[in-house]
């Protein structure tokens, strides 16, 4: 017993004197429109994925969520939004780019062109590698549609293909987010989707006193339920950024 206690104390010792190196601190940005985006109290339960998204991550992760509601590829970049975060990126920081919902709508001042809309995702990209970062491009998050059958209508057909060539083109990392709701939406069903969005009956919300039928953003578990979808395609791209993801529980 006395030598295995001298055997440990010496093991011990051997191991303190090696220098494990540390993981580097890095930043996740979140550029993107309302679906991603934080969101003011007043609008509550309305919630952006992106808000959930920041507590699945250790401490050496920094998740800086930029996005804002009503943006598209196009005033993003006008409006002064990207600058900043092309100016404050740094080298092994990602940067997650999510837009779609705006850009394709054609009544919105926002409406950008497919071609406009495929050279903003470029640019993005280019620049985030310019800085050493890593561009994530993913497709906008699914619309809640269903058709007479019950089966989920794809909302994004143009502009999440575009997302997808760009990526395979430009080698970058994608998250099919377009498609993964999708079958989320389709596993929960027509009326049961329905507590994954915006959805309160008259006086169920102070903030919605009339009730809100909104198809578009998700309610606090919704924003979860696709922050984890997020994750899922981190993990299963054996993303480097998977060994900093310190919980996904399951609702």
């Amino acid at each position: 017993m006395k030598y295995r206690t001298i055997y440990f104390v010496a093991l011990l010792l051997i191991l303190s004197s090696f220098s494990f190196p540390e993981q580097q601190q890095l930043t996740i940005w979140l550029i993107g429109d309302s679906t991603m985006a934080i969101k003011d109290p007043k609008t509550y339960p309305e919630t952006g994925w992106g808000m959930p998204f920041v507590n699945f991550f250790d401490s050496t992760v920094t998740v800086d969520n930029r996005a804002k509601n009503g943006r598209s590829t196009s005033s993003f970049i006008t409006e002064g939004l990207w600058k900043p975060v092309v100016e404050k990126m740094k080298e092994g920081d990602y940067v997650f780019i999510q837009f779609g919902h705006n850009d394709e709508v054609k009544t919105k001042k926002t409406y950008t062109t497919a071609a406009e809309f495929q050279a903003n995702l470029e640019r993005y990209v280019n620049e985030s590698r310019l800085k050493k970062a890593i561009p994530v491009l993913i497709t906008p998050v699914a619309r809640r549609s269903f058709d007479a059958s019950g089966k989920v209508q794809e909302t994004h057909a143009v502009y999440a293909e575009i997302v997808r060539k760009v990526a395979i083109a430009q080698k970058v990392v994608l998250i099919d987010l377009d498609r993964d709701s999708q079958a989320l939406l389709q596993q929960f069903g027509e009326e049961g989707s329905k507590n994954l969005y915006n959805h309160l009956y008259a006086g169920e919300h102070p903030n919605y006193p009339n009730g809100k039928q909104d198809n578009t953003h998700f309610n606090e578990f919704g924003a979860r339920k696709m922050a984890e979808l997020v994750l899922a395609e981190i993990r299963s791209q054996q993303l480097d950024l998977a060994s900093r993801i310190i919980k996904m529980k399951a609702n």
